[in-house]
């Protein structure tokens, strides 16, 4: 665990000196936020209406929620620097070093999204507070349990891209299969609660990663709730511990493969 840890910390570092980019880069997200306070604005014609069991103000925190977790993972990066390792040759060189290429990408990329996160969270706080003058009705240990579930969330969105991008010991380019996930992660988690959608697909989503890396730490933040926390909580453990797995069976068939063809 020590190596992770350091392979965490180094990337960690590394991400240190590349501050005022991650802070001109949240121009793209204040522009984001921008368009749907207005889209949501011309949606709701009295800031306290319901609709689908969200006021207006729940449905900008939602967004803003949900594009903290979007914009700080960077995906895209990771799915196209795992495809590149192997398209590339240039996995051979990390399979015989002495960790496990997995959990080097996990921790690797941790720590690239660390500073990242904390720094877009904290704006996007300021920006919500801007922009609508009030907080969700959430205290200081409440909001703690939500930010473990987008770190949660974070984990969990890494080992899907990790196993998409380790699809490519088995198809040439696994750049579509990345981009069929971010858009239904986009649509179904990020731009609207799963509450907006009829109720099979409901259902579905509430089985679905859209659950947990996007709508329920988002809805949580909204609308806390200790049995909420625990669920979700629950449910993303129960995704870290098949992703995992997953993406093991994957990388070592794939190596296999590669040692089979002479790579």
């Amino acid at each position: 665990m020590k190596k992770y840890l350091y392979i965490y910390k180094s990337e960690l570092m590394t991400s240190l000196g590349y501050t005022f980019d991650t802070i001109v880069g949240f121009i793209g997200y204040v522009i984001m936020i921008f368009i749907f306070l207005n889209l949501w604005n011309f949606i709701y014609s009295d800031p306290s209406e319901l609709i689908k069991g969200y006021t207006m103000n729940d449905m900008i925190w939602y967004v803003i929620m949900t594009e903290i977790l979007w914009s700080t993972v960077g995906s895209r990066k990771l799915c196209k620097q795992i495809a590149n390792d192997v398209k590339s040759g240039a996995i051979t060189y990390k399979i015989n070093k002495p960790y496990s290429y997995v959990e080097y990408i996990l921790f690797n990329h941790l720590g690239h999204v660390t500073i990242k996160f904390i720094l877009i969270t904290i704006l996007g706080m300021i920006l919500g507070l801007i922009s609508l003058g009030t907080f969700p009705n959430i205290n200081a240990l409440e909001f703690l349990g939500v930010i473990l579930t987008c770190i949660f969330a974070t984990v969990i969105s890494i080992l899907i891209v990790g196993a998409i991008g380790m699809l490519s010991f088995y198809i040439e380019d696994a750049n579509p299969i990345y981009w069929i996930y971010s858009k239904l992660i986009l649509v179904f988690g990020t731009i609207f609660p799963v509450e907006f959608f009829p109720g099979a697909i409901q259902t579905f989503l509430r089985y679905s990663p859209v659950y947990v890396v996007s709508y329920a730490p988002a809805k949580l933040f909204v609308n806390y709730s200790t049995s909420g926390l625990i669920e979700v909580l629950i449910s993303q453990v129960i995704y870290m511990i098949i992703l995992f797995l997953l993406t093991h069976f994957i990388y070592r068939k794939g190596v296999r493969k590669l040692n089979v063809n002479g790579g």
